[in-house]
């Protein structure tokens, strides 16, 4: 893979370079069946269950904060391991036993899986998170940093025996 493989493309702009023509219609292809499928149950790429994060650093801190509209405590996780941060989750789908017939589907249901690797040293016991109207807000304390250790450089005396060469 190269980099030029993960720089975005807009449907109005397009690079300077040479673009393969199979290429451009793969992504008017796509473009054409996410537009397609905007509003079906499931449909579209839009329709995933990925909350939008923040992450901030302060001095002291890092503050990781999670959109979950709708989840309560009992449908969040909040894991560290391996200095790697794992929010998952789950919003259920609500059951009605009425029948409808939708004319648009735009909320999410299903589960998810965020990460977040954490600097070394932090201390799993002291990481604290709150869910509060659909807002996680996780705030993981920073380690303090390791003391610098000066290391003596002593001078080896060289015997005539060592010094010379054959």
């Amino acid at each position: 893979m190269n980099l030029k493989s993960l720089i975005p493309l807009g449907r109005e702009h397009s690079p300077s370079r040479f673009v393969d023509p199979l290429i451009k219609l793969q992504r008017e292809i796509d473009r054409l069946f996410d537009d397609f499928t905007q509003g079906w149950p499931g449909g579209g790429r839009s329709q995933e269950l990925l909350p939008s994060m923040d992450v901030a650093e302060t001095d002291n801190e890092i503050e990781i904060t999670a959109e979950l509209p709708g989840l309560e405590e009992k449908d969040v996780e909040v894991n560290v391991a391996d200095n790697v941060l794992t929010i998952k989750g789950e919003k259920k789908a609500e059951k009605e036993e009425s029948d409808k017939n939708y004319r648009t589907y735009e909320r999410s249901y299903g589960s998810f899986l965020r990460r977040i690797e954490l600097p070394n040293g932090v201390n799993p016991d002291k990481i604290k998170a709150n869910l509060a109207n659909g807002v996680l807000k996780v705030t993981v304390p920073k380690p303090a940093p390791a003391p610098v250790k000066k290391v003596d450089v002593k001078t080896v005396a060289v015997s005539a025996k060592e010094g010379r060469s054959p």
